[in-house]
């Protein structure tokens, strides 16, 4: 039976163009039924190839059912980055908390201990985490023990510390913790130089949404002082600063602000404290 096919394939048969005038041959070729089949699926394939280089090079692409559009393709690339972008803002938050409660716990977060051993200054160097208010307030509130010199913290208190102003100006809103407004906003000149009330290290330098560009400095006496709505900033997170140096330019910048002024907050021990009761401004 095989043989018999393979011996149909193989049986010659000739294809003749008459003239329907004269009869006379015009053109004539030998086929075969093997021959012919590969000529049309060798064709076949040659017009499958160009149809998919047709379609994958050009626009027609898009008329396929089920193939995405050329916005919904880069809606899901934007998709995807911001995604990504997520991902690193939760690792750096879950990184934030974890190395909070590390500090209230007693211990030292891996990797952020820093040493000063000219002034035997120890410092824990908080994660650089660019929070916003929803996790500023609670960098303070969490009572974070950072005791910057503990011989000295035993020996002095708040009231025999001498604090320098921030800043020289007028305060136009004052300390009230029922309105959850746990500072002083002060008005001064344009361009004023803000500076730090103590020695100090830079545990937070940066912007965020509702205060705009913020700075916090650890001091002893687990003080903390925040100074916010800034222009510009002129220390970085790690830095250590010295009573009556500046450290920011007033500004307006934030969602809460309402015009250039300073926001300066004083927190002991995680309880936010009337600056005016210990500073004059």
């Amino acid at each position: 039976m095989k043989k018999r096919l393979f011996k149909k394939l193989k049986d010659r048969y000739r294809l003749i163009i008459y003239n329907d005038t004269t009869f006379q041959s015009v053109w004539s070729i030998k086929l075969t039924r093997l021959k012919v089949f590969t000529a049309i699926s060798l064709l076949s394939a040659i017009l499958v190839i160009l149809v998919i280089l047709l379609i994958a090079t050009t626009g027609l692409r898009e008329y396929i059912p089920g193939y995405p559009k050329a916005e919904f393709r880069q809606m899901l690339v934007l998709t995807t980055l911001k995604i990504d972008s997520l991902e690193n803002e939760i690792y750096k938050r879950d990184q934030f908390f974890k190395d909070i409660q590390t500090i209230i716990s007693g211990e030292v977060p891996e990797d952020h201990l820093i040493v000063d051993t000219t002034d035997n200054f120890n410092m824990i160097e908080i994660a650089n985490y660019n929070h916003d208010s929803v996790f500023q307030d609670k960098l303070l509130a969490e009572q974070v023990n950072l005791s910057m010199n503990p011989e000295n913290s035993r020996k002095l208190s708040l009231s025999q510390i001498h604090f320098f102003s921030p800043v020289k100006g007028l305060v136009t809103n004052k300390f009230n913790s029922v309105t959850d407004h746990f500072g002083v906003d002060l008005v001064s000149e344009p361009n004023a130089m803000i500076s730090s009330i103590m020695d100090g290290a830079v545990i937070f330098s940066g912007w965020t949404i509702e205060t705009g560009y913020v700075i916090y400095i650890q001091h002893e006496l687990n003080l903390v002082s925040a100074y916010k709505h800034n222009s510009e900033l002129l220390k970085s997170k790690g830095d250590r600063v010295k009573a009556g140096e500046a450290i920011a330019i007033i500004g307006n910048t934030g969602e809460l602000t309402t015009g250039p002024h300073l926001h300066f907050e004083l927190w002991h021990e995680g309880t936010p404290l009337d600056p005016e009761q210990y500073i004059s401004f």
